[in-house]
């Protein structure tokens, strides 16, 4: 039923926030997504502001008829206001125009877009921290309450009568009540973070200005597949990087699986599927994306090896508290 749960809830968060967006590339033809030849990028038809290199402008102005805006009408990013332009809809207007304003704002104030992507994906990642930390404690009380559930399971294993059911669920309800776990606890994090995911993703795609700028010598956005075919290997370094950072983030999310031999085999395969289609995905990425995932990845890994030092510290001051109050009635009782 948990699972249930957090699968509905997710499913529904990834149509509301991808439908904004679907469809939105400038096309030759039907089919065909029109390119930056120069570093690979595919072309949006949402884009906020003007682009400022001359090609990559006359390449929007040929096809300037399929942008939702003209690009007359667009102001330059430089003066980018959270209203400008025509309204696009509340998805836009309280997520995307928002993250796009911050990143263009903070890019001018540290003189890099990269640098900018950066730290406000590391921003948005300690905002969300109270929730990581709420997460990850649900995830370690599941650990606690999972011999206890798997001892149902058993119990249970071969009725399917309503009443064993009934009694069932109410058993498995009580252990979850014992150990604090909120049955949608744990999917709690991914329901508010993946609308600020694919919002910030949206931001950076739709902002030319960020694309143009450059990263330690690597183009914001070029992919790495361009990149090579310019000869440029250096773009091989954000690939690894995706790699590494996005296992050891899945890896420590499988341990947080609750012990459960079952979820752990989910978890193994969910992992491997992931890390195959990432790096697959990470050859088309262009940079500012990248450099992105990277952090807030590498973020990811070294805020769980915090929290659960602060959990665990939690966990050993309320074992000290407990007897105490117990002693404390027993006195009382005398």
């Amino acid at each position: 039923m948990k699972k249930k749960i957090c699968s509905i809830l997710i499913l529904c968060v990834v149509l509301l926030s991808t439908g904004c967006g679907s469809n939105n590339y400038i096309k030759k033809d039907k089919k065909t997504i029109v390119t930056n030849e120069t570093t690979g990028q595919n072309l949006q038809k949402n884009i906020l502001c003007k682009p400022e290199e001359k090609d990559l402008y006359n390449l929007y102005k040929k096809y300037d008829d399929q942008l939702e805006v003209s690009l007359e009408d667009l102001p330059k990013c430089d003066d980018f206001k959270i209203n400008s332009g025509k309204y696009q809809g509340l998805w836009n207007a309280l997520f995307v125009k928002p993250l796009a304003f911050l990143i263009l704002k903070l890019g001018k104030l540290v003189k890099n877009y990269g640098i900018s992507v950066m730290l406000i994906g590391l921003l948005i990642r300690l905002i969300l921290m109270p929730f990581s930390k709420k997460t990850l404690k649900q995830s370690e009380n599941m650990k606690k309450a999972n011999p206890e559930l798997q001892r149902i399971e058993k119990k249970y294993a071969n009725k399917t009568d309503n009443e064993s059911m009934m009694a069932k669920s109410q058993e498995m309800m009580m252990v979850y009540k014992k150990y604090n776990i909120s049955p949608v606890g744990s999917c709690l994090l991914a329901f508010i973070q993946l609308p600020l995911f694919f919002a910030f993703l949206q931001a950076i795609n739709r902002v030319p200005a960020i694309f143009e700028d450059s990263f330690l010598g690597l183009k914001l956005g070029m992919t790495p597949l361009k990149g090579f075919s310019n000869q440029q290997y250096g773009y091989i370094i954000l690939i690894a990087l995706i790699i590494l950072t996005t296992y050891y983030s899945f890896k420590d999310t499988m341990k947080q699986s609750g012990g459960n031999s079952e979820a752990e085999k989910q978890m193994k395969m969910t992992m491997t599927v992931m890390i195959v289609m990432i790096s697959f995905a990470s050859f088309s990425l262009p940079t500012a994306i990248a450099l992105y995932w990277i952090v807030t990845n590498g973020f990811i890994i070294f805020q769980n090896k915090i929290l659960k030092k602060v959990i665990e510290k939690e966990d050993s001051k309320d074992k000290l508290i407990k007897p105490k109050k117990v002693k404390d009635s027993k006195k009382r009782g005398k």
